[in-house]
Parts: C-alpha cells; structure tokens; sequence
C-alpha cells in the first residue's frame, strides 16, 4: 500500500488517497499530505486501513508530489562513505570539512525545499545555468509526523551543483537551494509495511537521447547513519505542523566530470518504496516555462 496525492479525475482537484497496486480510494475529509502528518503512527495506520472513499483505477490517476501545504523538505550530508569520497574531491579548499562531519556525532542538515517548490514523478528537475557539474542525489526520505515518529518512507532527489558547492562549502544553499533542485515521490510507502529501511536497494538510472550515459545500484546497508537518529536531530530544536520530508543522504554519485544535460531523463527507484523519474531542464527559463 502506499499513501498518495493525486488529481482527483472527478473533480480536478487535489485529493489524498491510500494505493493497494490496482485502485486508488480516497480519504474522505482528508485534503493534504499534511492533516495525515498531524496524526500518530497508530492513528494514520487506521485512517488508511478504513479508507472508504470514491475509488479510482491506480493508472487512472496523476500524481503529485507527496508534500503540500506548510511542510517541508529537508535532507542529510556525508552519510554514506561515497558521498564522503565526493565531496572531498570536489571540494578546492575545505575538503577537511567532509572528512571531520562523516564521523562527527551531530549529523549534517540543511533546508532542502518548501513544499511548493517540489517536483513530482513526471515532473521537471533543473540544473543552473550558471554551472558547470551538477548531478542527481537518489536518497531514501523519511516522512515524519507532527512529533517526529517516521510514519513512511519516499523517493528523494537531491539535485545539486558541484560546482558551486565545490568552489566554497559556504555556497551549499546556491548549490542545493534553488527552483528545480529536489523531487519527491512517487508515493509514501508506510513505515509498518517496510521490515528493515537498512536493507533497501537504491538504483539510478540516466537516459540521454534513448540511451543509458549512467546508471550505478547500492544499498541503505551502507548508512553511516542510524534514520532515527537523523530525525532526532531535525526535531531537537524546530517544530513541523504538518511533518516533513527528511532525505537521508546519497550514496550514488557520478564520478567527475559527468554532468547533467539539458533533455536528460533521471530515474531513481527504491526497493519497497518506488520509482521517480524526472526530466532535467536547464535554467530557470526553462524550469518555469509553460508546457
């Protein structure tokens, strides 16, 4: 099962529902991602077990991205020993401060993307154009409730310039911050239908005029981290109404000097949780264009 937003087909609005793989039912009285956040873990594994509303055929339906309303996205540095090896050779003259937060005890977490700003699966990722190398970061993202229990987990990109970010880790929020740069979806997979988080494949998948230019697979095996842990940290002193999206840090990144192009398709899939795939455009122009 999984919890998912979705255009509502008879009414063109936003709706929530739960997914058993063949129908999508709604949640009567139920209209964001966020009143489900307010709830327990007990309480929302109810809620979805007595969805009772209008059905719709799952391939019936267009998702959005799992977020709404005032929540947030948020995400996690140097939890996996690959990022660690990317980051220090990106870096020009701060490597020492990847090497030192891998171990450190307080993790590293920075603002990602207000709920507005994320893309969905089939939507649009941007790449600045004041960049030169800039990839994809497939990450596993918590959703977290109103008192910070992990109720579900989703599929993360965080998109990122390793230009920027490499020229002075001070630059992180040009680097990650930006219109485009972080996609959520394609669904939540509840908490309590996932036996063991540390035991998830992640794949990425990048396609470029029909043919695969990268493609790489690892495991959440590989997590430096411990999620709870990671969630404590963005709770200790800040507050989520309606929950947040917390993404757990890559370990899939293309070696130097690949980069994203203009056209090209990003897949990322998560054993247990799903699959979302984006097309990259370049520059703002083309990020908010009409289509």
């Amino acid at each position: 099962m999984h919890i998912v937003r979705f255009v509502s087909p008879l009414t063109g609005a936003a709706a929530v529902g739960v997914d058993d793989g063949g129908q999508v039912v709604e949640l009567p009285g139920v209209t964001t991602v966020g009143e489900l956040l307010r709830l327990s873990s007990g309480e929302l594994r109810e809620r979805c077990a007595g969805a009772d509303g209008t059905r719709h055929p799952s391939g019936s339906v267009r998702r959005l991205a799992p977020v709404d309303g005032v929540m947030e996205v948020w995400a996690a540095g140097v939890t996996y020993r690959r990022s660690r090896e990317a980051r220090v050779l990106e870096s020009e003259r701060a490597a020492d401060v990847y090497e030192l937060v891998y171990d450190a005890e307080r993790p590293e977490l920075f603002f990602k993307s207000a709920a507005w700003k994320v893309s969905g699966d089939g939507g649009r990722i941007a790449v600045r154009a004041d960049s030169e190398v800039d990839v994809p970061e497939p990450e596993l993202g918590l959703v977290l409730n109103t008192a910070g229990e992990i109720v579900g987990y989703t599929v993360v990109d965080d998109v990122s310039s390793r230009t920027i970010e490499g020229i002075n880790p001070l630059y992180l929020p040009q680097a990650k911050i930006y219109l485009g740069a972080c996609a959520v979806g394609p669904a939540i997979r509840p908490a309590w239908e996932v036996a063991d988080p540390y035991a998830l494949d992640i794949t990425l998948t990048i396609g470029r005029a029909g043919e695969t230019v990268w493609d790489g697979k690892a495991s959440t095996s590989q997590l430096h981290r411990r999620l709870d842990d990671l969630a404590g940290y963005l709770y200790r002193a800040d507050s989520f109404p309606d929950g947040a999206v917390l993404a757990t840090g890559t370990c899939l990144v293309p070696d130097l000097p690949f980069t994203l192009q203009d056209g090209d398709t990003v897949t990322i899939g998560i054993s247990e949780i799903g699959t979302l795939t984006t097309t990259v455009v370049r520059g703002l122009d083309r990020m908010t264009a009409q289509t």
